[in-house]
C-alpha cells in the first residue's frame, strides 16, 4: 500500500463522496434534507450529482377537455372532423390539426397517446380519476398525482414548494370542488399544493405590515414551540403534517419573487404571449429551473365547448400550440428536457359528433394526450381509433396505465405500497397496471 495515498483504489473525487451509493438511496424517495448534510452542497461533486439526479414534472392541465380532432388526432374526411383539416408533421405519416403548425414542426420531440379510454363522463368525477389515477374507494381519499410526486421527488428543506399549482382563473374550473385536504389525501398537509393565481396569490404579499418584526419573530417562535411540543407529546401525524406545511409557507414567503412573472425577462414574456395560460406556463419553466419538482398549470373551463366548438378552438388551440412549442424548446435548450417530464392533457376528450349548438360533448371513450421529456422516447405515436374516432381499435390505455408511465419515466416505483398503518393496502398504481411501454425510453 502506498502510505502517501491512504485510498489507492478510490479516486479522490469518488472517495470524497460515495456518490453512486448515496444517489441510489435518493432515487427511491424524497431527496434528503439539505440541513441534514452540513457542507455537502458546497462539495462540487455532490452538487453536480444531485443536480443530475433531480427530476421534475410539468403538467399542463387543459380544463374542460380539448377536442382531439382539433389538436393531436384529426380525422380528415370524417363527418365530425370540422373545418380545419390536418397537416403533416416531422413524424412521417402523422398529421396534427392545421391549427398546430408549431407543434407539427417539433413532433419528433413529442409523444402522442391517441387511445386513452377512461370511464368518467362528467368533469369533477373525471378530474378526480385523472388526477388520482384510480377510481374512488369509499372512505379513502387517494393523493393526487402532484402530491404523490411531491412525496417521491420533493426536497424536505426546499424553499420552493414541492407541489405548485398555478391556477390563473381559480374561480372558473372544477378544482373549486377540491377541498384543501382532498389534494394530498392520506399523505398529509405537507404534500398539498401551494396554489397561486387570482386571490390565492395575495398571501405572498401580506406580511402583517402593522406588526413589528420582533413581534413576528416572537409569535413564530411561540407557535413553533407549542405545535412541536404537541407533536412530540401525542406523536401526532396531523400536527407533524401541519408543522411541515407551516415551514413550507415560511420558505414560500421568503421566495415570493420567484412567483412574480413580471420579473422574468421581457423577451421571454413577449415570446410566450400575453394570455394568462401562456404566462403561467413560462412561470412553470422558471420554477423548474429553480428546483421545483412538480408544477401544474391550469386555466378556466375554456375547453368545455358544448357550443361553437370550432370558433372557440380556433382561438384556444393556437395558444396551446405556441406554449408547447416554446416550453419544450426552452427546456431542451437549457438542458432540462431530459430531467423534466412534460404532459398536456384534459380530463377526457370530445365527441366525434356535433350537437345542435355546434359544440362537442364530453367523451371519455377515445381521446388523446401528449407527453415528452424525462424517461421517454421522442417522436412516438401509440394507439389508434377507428376512422371516425368513435372507438379505440389499437392499444387502449386507462388512467392506471398513464400513472404507471409517469412514475416509471420519473424513476419511481409505480407499484410501491403507501405506508398506511391500520388501513387497507394501497399502491401508487393499483392492479399492477402496465405503463405505456411504446413511449418509455
Amino acid at each position: 500500500m502506498n502510505l502517501r495515498d491512504p485510498h489507492p483504489r478510490c479516486p479522490t473525487q469518488e472517495h470524497t463522496l460515495h456518490r453512486r451509493l448515496f444517489l441510489k438511496g435518493l432515487t427511491g424517495g424524497a431527496l434528503a434534507s439539505t440541513a441534514s448534510f452540513t457542507g455537502l452542497f458546497q462539495n462540487p461533486v455532490f452538487a453536480e450529482e444531485t443536480k443530475k439526479a433531480q427530476k421534475h414534472c410539468i403538467l399542463l392541465w387543459l380544463c374542460g377537455a380539448p377536442s382531439q380532432f382539433e389538436t393531436w388526432y384529426p380525422k380528415p374526411g370524417s363527418p365530425g372532423n370540422g373545418p380545419f383539416g390536418s397537416m403533416p408533421t416531422k413524424i412521417p405519416g402523422i398529421h396534427f390539426s392545421s391549427l398546430m403548425p408549431k407543434c407539427a414542426s417539433i413532433a419528433d420531440k413529442l409523444n402522442l397517446v391517441r387511445s386513452m379510454k377512461t370511464n368518467q363522463p362528467e368533469h369533477l368525477q373525471a378530474i378526480n380519476l385523472l388526477q388520482r389515477g384510480s377510481p374512488e374507494r369509499a372512505g379513502f381519499t387517494r393523493p393526487t398525482l402532484g402530491s404523490s410526486l411531491a412525496q417521491a421527488m420533493g426536497q424536505l428543506d426546499s424553499k420552493l414548494p414541492n407541489f405548485i399549482f398555478l391556477d390563473p382563473v381559480p374561480g372558473g374550473n372544477e378544482f373549486e370542488g377540491f377541498k384543501a385536504g382532498n389534494w394530498a389525501g392520506w399523505l398529509g398537509a405537507e404534500y398539498a399544493p401551494v396554489r397561486l393565481g387570482g386571490d390565492y396569490t395575495q398571501f405572498l404579499h401580506t406580511e402583517g405590515e402593522g406588526i413589528p418584526q420582533h413581534d413576528k419573530e416572537s409569535r413564530e417562535t411561540l407557535r413553533k414551540f407549542l405545535t412541536s411540543k404537541y407533536e412530540r407529546d401525542r406523536n401526532s401525524a396531523v400536527a407533524r403534517s401541519q408543522n411541515a406545511a407551516f415551514e413550507r409557507m415560511k420558505g414560500l414567503s421568503a421566495s415570493a419573487d420567484q412567483f412574480d412573472v413580471n420579473k422574468l425577462p421581457a423577451k421571454d414574456r413577449e415570446r410566450y404571449g400575453p394570455g394568462s395560460f401562456a404566462q403561467h406556463a413560462l412561470m412553470s419553466r422558471h420554477l423548474v429551473e429553480n428546483g421545483a419538482p412538480f408544477v401544474m398549470v391550469a386555466n378556466g373551463m375554456n375547453w368545455d365547448n358544448h357550443v361553437f366548438n370550432h370558433e372557440i378552438h380556433q382561438m384556444l388551440v393556437p395558444e396551446l400550440d405556441h406554449v408547447v412549442y416554446n416550453l419544450v424548446n426552452d427546456l431542451e435548450e437549457r438542458g432540462l428536457l431530459d430531467s423534466t417530464l412534460v404532459i398536456a392533457m384534459g380530463e377526457f376528450g370530445r365527441s366525434p359528433w356535433m350537437n345542435a349548438a355546434r359544440g362537442r360533448e364530453h367523451y371519455p371513450n377515445a381521446w388523446s394526450m401528449m407527453m415528452t421529456g424525462c424517461g421517454l422516447k421522442r417522436g412516438v405515436v401509440t394507439g389508434a381509433t377507428d376512422v371516425d374516432g368513435v372507438d379505440v381499435i389499437e392499444k387502449p390505455y386507462s388512467e392506471q396505465n398513464l400513472f404507471a408511465t409517469i412514475f416509471t419515466a420519473l424513476g419511481i416505483d409505480p407499484y410501491a405500497e403507501y405506508d398506511l398503518p391500520g388501513m387497507p393496502t394501497f399502491h401508487r398504481v393499483e392492479n399492477k397496471a402496465e405503463p405505456i411501454r411504446d413511449i418509455l425510453a
